[in-house]
């Protein structure tokens, strides 16, 4: 323990404009971060007062981040903070570095008020890449839009933030370290934790590890390739798969963290996986899987780089999920997808007569049924899926459900995605992905084709391409009304129904740190072609996507950054 109290101070500050948390929270380029005078600060401050003084404070909260630039700095930062704004403890993850699925285990586990997170998911690291932060609350899941309008409210309006500037935690050094603070009876406490202990002990008990070990290392054990991307998710791969699984160590690649994730952009997609694509293709692994930076999301690979595509994979552990012993005990209550996830689930769903949710992008919305017991399984077309056990996507967890739909039907990936098209039909999909388009530009677009889809005389249009007719049969601007506390959101997307249940779907991502991505959507469902390239079956309607949007013209474009 310190020899002397220790001095909390308020300073003086001027409030940015552009702190609005998107749907993982605010990012930004590390610049911004490292050159705007208290901006980091402003924020943190911004999220300390947006929680009622009364509930902050002796509070315990949850730290960590994914490893990148600037991750412990911010920590230094937001430990300070925490201790001036009246927090009573502080949960970090050792080196600074936790993944996300860990972080809301560990709030969940610890009755945590909540927790930050550092990161900017699956964007670039390093000096030069972005930098993120967001906030979780005590249920472990992203804030409701309630609680970041309420932040970005105060950021417009701060004036100064209270600090501990002499205050300096180890980070480390395992264990707990206190510190004496001016005017409070109680010392500040710091645990610095194992990163990955809290979430093998969960995922143990929703998983049959003595199966997944049989698979992976037992006599007819199968050959995996496991790439970590040099993110969070490498200590947790190293952990669960090599040393309790018993995969050999050269299964594991990638896997010690850096700041700049080894210079690659920690997306797990067939753009910026293509390493581990290249390396199954020789057929050497019979399963493969990619992580992204702080450990959410993850792409399923088959025998010669067979693709999973993630709207699949959700309705195949869907259509197995009684596989997972975790759903033998507790039943199975509902399944979800955002809205511009393909419909395979949805078949899924019908079949087994359980509830099926569509929401808006974003996994605060999935916690809000799972809070009210309505939902346990759920998926992102951009790579994320996960269950009710914690309020975050999880990529490892994803992972570990469709080992265990291998372990019990001893099947390969491409053998039981295709005879879960023959069982279902099969639901085409591609995502067109044009980054970093200019904010006006993107807005101006995205108004003038919502005034174009709306109109009366769109409905009974029809478009052909080829021999392919495809005749509008519903098109809107996307809007949710949660089941639960009856709350709309609006906005969320322009959506155009065909005949037959084809759709082209436009949105704008939020998760961007400069300018803003145009995301296209298609999904078109085949009952009887289920084995055709998805490129070629969706040219087509991505023929008539770019026709009505205009989107070359508009933005100047003249192809996809990324098509996945």
């Amino acid at each position: 323990m310190d020899s002397g109290p220790l001095q909390v101070v308020s300073i003086p500050t001027a409030p940015y404009p552009d702190q609005r948390p998107g749907t993982s929270g605010l990012r930004k380029k590390v610049c911004v971060f490292q050159t705007r005078r208290n901006y980091l600060h402003n924020f943190v401050q911004s999220v300390f007062s947006s929680i009622d003084l009364r509930d902050r404070q002796g509070s315990t909260m949850v730290v960590g981040g994914d490893g990148r630039f600037f991750n412990q700095t911010a920590i230094e930062v937001i430990v300070q903070m925490a201790a001036a704004n009246g927090v009573g403890r502080l949960i970090i993850g050792h080196h600074g570095i936790m993944s996300t699925p860990a972080i809301s285990c560990v709030i969940r586990k610890y009755k945590a008020i909540g927790g930050i997170i550092l990161t900017a998911s699956h964007n670039p690291g390093g000096p030069e890449g972005d930098f993120g932060i967001k906030f979780n609350t005590a249920n472990g899941g992203p804030a409701q839009e309630a609680v970041t309008n309420k932040i970005f409210q105060i950021s417009r309006s701060i004036e100064e933030f209270a600090i501990c500037p002499g205050l300096h935690v180890d980070l480390t050094t395992l264990g707990r370290q206190t510190f004496d603070l001016e005017n409070k009876f109680k010392p500040f406490t710091v645990e610095i934790v194992d990163s990955v202990d809290s979430y093998a002990n969960l995922v143990r008990n929703i998983f049959d590890f003595a199966a997944l070990k049989e698979l992976l290392s037992g006599e007819n054990h199968i050959s995996i390739r496991i790439d970590a991307m040099h993110g969070v998710a490498g200590p947790y791969v190293r952990r669960i798969f090599c040393e309790e699984l018993g995969c050999p160590a050269n299964s594991a690649i990638n896997c010690v963290p850096l700041e700049d994730f080894g210079g690659q952009h920690p997306d797990p997609n067939l753009t910026y996986a293509a390493d581990l694509v290249d390396s199954m293709k020789d057929g050497k692994y019979d399963f493969g899987a990619a992580f992204d930076g702080d450990g959410d999301r993850s792409m399923i690979l088959g025998k010669h780089g067979f693709f999973v595509n993630p709207c699949d994979s959700v309705a195949v552990i869907a259509d197995n999920i009684f596989c997972i012993p975790y759903f033998q005990q507790t039943g199975v209550r509902g399944f979800a997808r955002s809205m511009p996830t393909s419909a395979a689930i949805d078949r899924v769903a019908k079949a087994a007569k359980i509830e099926l949710y569509e929401t808006p992008t974003g996994w605060k919305f999935f916690g809000n049924l799972m809070d009210a017991g309505k939902l346990s399984l759920c998926g992102e077309e951009s790579f994320g899926t996960g269950g009710d056990h914690i309020r975050e996507k999880d990529g490892l967890w994803a992972v570990l459900a469709w080992l265990s739909v291998l372990a019990a039907r001893r099947q390969s990936v491409e053998d039981i995605l295709k005879d879960h098209w023959l069982k279902y039909g099969r639901n085409y999909f591609t995502r067109y992905d044009y980054e970093n388009v200019d904010v006006d530009v993107a807005c101006w677009m995205m108004a003038d084709l919502e005034s174009v889809i709306c109109e009366k005389s769109f409905i009974k249009q029809r478009f052909a391409v080829e021999d392919k007719i495809f005749q509008v049969e519903k098109a809107d601007s996307f809007e949710y009304t949660d089941p639960v506390d009856s709350s709309i959101t609006r906005h969320q997307g322009l959506r155009i129904i065909f005949s037959g249940g084809s759709r082209v779907i436009y949105r704008l991502s939020g998760t961007d740190s400069e300018g803003v991505t145009v995301r296209i959507y298609i999904d078109s469902y085949e009952k009887e072609e289920i084995f055709a390239d998805t490129q070629v079956v969706l040219a087509p309607l991505a023929t008539i996507a770019l026709k009505i949007s205009q989107l070359h013209q508009r933005t100047g474009r003249r192809g996809p950054s990324v098509i996945t």
